[in-house]
């Protein structure tokens, strides 16, 4: 009997989130909508990342739909309600941004890695359960986790410093489980997007426009959150299995240091 994947995705109600979502129901997943705003998908279930208790009920309530997840996509993140300088920013504004940003995304991790790793690995090909590889031959997939990080993880932005503060801990979160989850097949990686076109970006949309038109990014258009969603998806397809721990950056060429 074929055995459908399932897929959880933070923050999946708008912008990056539903699109991967919606791209990950399109190559046969079962996809978790997880969210503090509600959504009209299939399967919704309303999270706060930051809080133990709704972590614990979303595992819960995936399992019990579905039996398994074989996907987790940290997606969920939030900025400063108000960008001020660094010389100025509030402990309440610094402890929101690290309590849902970094924390969550830790808790996250470890809770749905467990179980990840106590669940029976689906083939990739045949979607058949498959008992584990021995020594020397390849080891079925274990399970994915894909981090949403930002280019802000190596970038100063001294008016949201809080901001970058807590990408930059999401890439570490990223090498650490990378590192400790290779043994069981279950791969780590972490997208960076530049400048993508959502709710987020949109207050500051005028400023962003004017940096792309003067050559911020190599290829001068916002990103899209499908850009971000074809990302997850190769990653999904298995192209990048021997490549656990890897920074794929969806930014327009923004990384590149140029004169």
């Amino acid at each position: 009997m074929n055995i459908k994947k399932t897929a959880v995705v933070t923050g999946a109600a708008r912008g990056i989130g539903f699109s991967i979502a919606e791209n990950l129901e399109g190559i046969g997943y079962n996809v978790v909508y997880a969210d503090m705003l509600s959504t009209d998908k299939d399967f919704y279930v309303k999270c706060d990342i930051s809080s133990q208790e709704d972590r614990a009920n979303l595992l819960d309530a995936t399992i019990k739909r579905f039996g398994r997840v074989d996907l987790l996509v940290n997606n969920a993140g939030v900025a400063p309600k108000v960008r001020m300088d660094i010389l100025e920013t509030t402990e309440e504004s610094f402890d929101r941004l690290m309590d849902i940003n970094l924390k969550g995304t830790f808790f996250m991790s470890q809770l749905f890695a467990n179980q990840m790793i106590k669940q029976p690995p689906i083939d990739g090909d045949d979607g058949k359960i498959v008992k584990p590889g021995l020594s020397g031959e390849s080891l079925p997939h274990g399970g994915r986790i894909i981090n949403i990080a930002s280019i802000s993880s190596y970038t100063s932005s001294t008016a949201r410093g809080e901001y970058c503060i807590s990408k930059t801990g999401i890439s570490m979160v990223t090498s650490l489980f990378a590192d400790r989850l290779a043994e069981y097949g279950i791969g780590v990686f972490e997208l960076r997007p530049g400048i993508i076109l959502t709710d987020m970006t949109a207050v500051v949309k005028e400023k962003y426009e004017k940096l792309i038109s003067e050559g911020i990014t190599p290829i001068k258009r916002f990103g899209y959150p499908q850009d971000v969603a074809d990302a997850v998806v190769g990653i999904c397809k298995g192209h990048f299995d021997f490549s656990t721990g890897q920074v794929i950056n969806v930014d327009g060429g923004f990384h590149i240091r140029r004169l």
